[in-house]
């Protein structure tokens, strides 16, 4: 790493432990601290026990010299992050008149009387400065000595995240120069990490000092490109390189640069392109219309979605001939082919996808195995279908399918060539 400020943070709280609540802080100080030039070197998770908050703020001092915390700074009993820290940093707790008064004031605004036990917000070790929370009744702290700098933040993930914008980054800013950790995603999908690493192994020496990792998922694997410790202008130019040499290797399985979600990525195309869309979904049961209209801006473009999961419904809702199911059964290319065309007539789509498949883990046999699907695309009028057989539980393999449907409409509303080695 170049020159960046290393920082720890601590995250406290038993139910983080326990898993009640996710610890969403720790991600979120991760990645906002990464673009102040502020790297986080190493994140621990405590529960309210006094010896430990003390232990792991006390060994993060000896390694950094900066230390976050969230969570510990309420009125209950077992808030009890300032009393621990202010007793480590010698640092004894006084009342704050102007603090107490302020939160009078606040809860007067909203109608309430304070309690007594609020009072404990109002103790600041000496020295320290608050942090004004406008959001929340718990104030943030910095408090500064001779050991280094433990900052004090709520555990209420939007107060955090306010004082962290409005009260930390300006100040740690100043400390940490102009170098900063910036990342560019590329999201792929469609190809195995494995065969993504092939292709693009050799670039680690050649992007140097940017690093490059895979991130994989159940709908694709996120490239992600890091500059560490660089001047801002510097950071921007290298990842734009270094994304370029990526695009170059595989670009044909790239659907994002950045956190775009693929359906939003087809809906934006469709929108420019001024095509409407209708989705028919046996096996997955509405999760693939689930996906588009959680998009803003999708019912432009999506104009519905026919969840038959039975035969009866394929037949009365998209008019799928009854003797073809019989004949071939629904998980087979005629009926994915009749299901497309029956939903884009139905509902006057300019193109559409239908899936049906075996989700299991019953159902499947030898001839079509659990996590055999097919797919069908209308676009323009043209009709294919598709086979996959994806790995999985039941809702691993509808997850796959719902990301595979997206991706191969996609591909051919762009009017791209599908890649070799590719079923979609």
């Amino acid at each position: 790493m170049g020159a960046t400020l290393p920082v720890e943070v601590l995250t406290i709280g038993t139910e983080l432990l326990l898993g009640f609540t996710v610890d969403t802080n720790a991600a979120f100080l991760g990645t906002t601290l990464a673009d102040a030039g502020v790297a986080v070197t190493r994140r621990a998770t405590v529960g309210d026990e006094a010896d430990d908050i003390r232990a792991a703020v006390d060994a993060a001092l000896t390694r950094t010299g900066l230390v976050i915390t969230t969570g510990g700074l309420g009125p209950t009993r077992d808030d009890i992050t300032k009393h621990v820290i202010a007793d480590l940093l010698a640092m004894p707790l006084e009342f704050d008149e102007l603090l107490w008064a302020s939160l009078v004031e606040r809860w007067a605004r909203m109608g309430r009387t304070i309690s007594e036990s609020n009072r404990s917000q109002a103790m600041v070790p000496r020295g320290g400065v608050v942090l004004p929370n406008k959001w929340g009744s718990a104030s943030g702290l910095w408090l500064e000595g001779p050991r280094g700098i433990v900052i004090l933040l709520p555990g209420v993930p939007f107060e955090m995240r306010n004082l962290i914008q409005h009260e930390v980054l300006p100040r740690l800013a100043e400390r940490a120069g102009d170098h900063v950790i910036r990342s560019r995603m590329l999201r792929t999908s469609g190809i195995a990490e494995s065969s993504l690493g092939e292709r693009v192994a050799d670039l680690s020496d050649v992007i140097a000092p940017l690093t490059i990792a895979y991130l994989p998922d159940l709908t694709g694997v996120d490239l992600r490109l890091t500059a560490w410790g660089l001047p801002a202008s510097e950071a921007d130019g290298r990842l734009d390189a270094a994304a370029a040499l990526l695009r170059e290797r595989v670009g044909a399985w790239i659907y994002a640069d950045g956190a775009m979600d693929l359906a939003e990525v087809l809906i934006a195309e469709c929108a420019e392109r001024g095509k409407t869309l209708a989705v028919a979904e046996s096996c997955t049961g509405g999760l693939l219309g689930a996906r588009l209209t959680a998009i803003s801006g999708a019912s432009a473009v999506f104009l519905g979605s026919a969840v038959t999961y039975s035969d009866a419904a394929k037949s009365a809702m998209l008019d799928v001939d009854a003797t073809l199911v019989q004949r071939d059964g629904a998980v087979s290319p005629l009926v994915a082919e009749a299901m497309v065309r029956g939903v884009v007539a139905r509902l006057d789509a300019s193109c559409g996808v239908a899936i049906t498949g075996i989700a299991g883990p019953t159902g499947g046999s030898e001839e079509k195995p659990v996590g055999t699907v097919w797919f069908a695309f209308s676009v323009g009028g043209a009709v294919d279908s598709v086979k996959v057989i994806f790995p999985g539980t039941r809702p691993e393999v509808q997850a796959r399918a719902v990301q595979a449907a997206l991706l191969g409409l996609l591909r051919r509303i762009r009017g791209a060539a599908v890649p070799g080695g590719t079923m979609i």
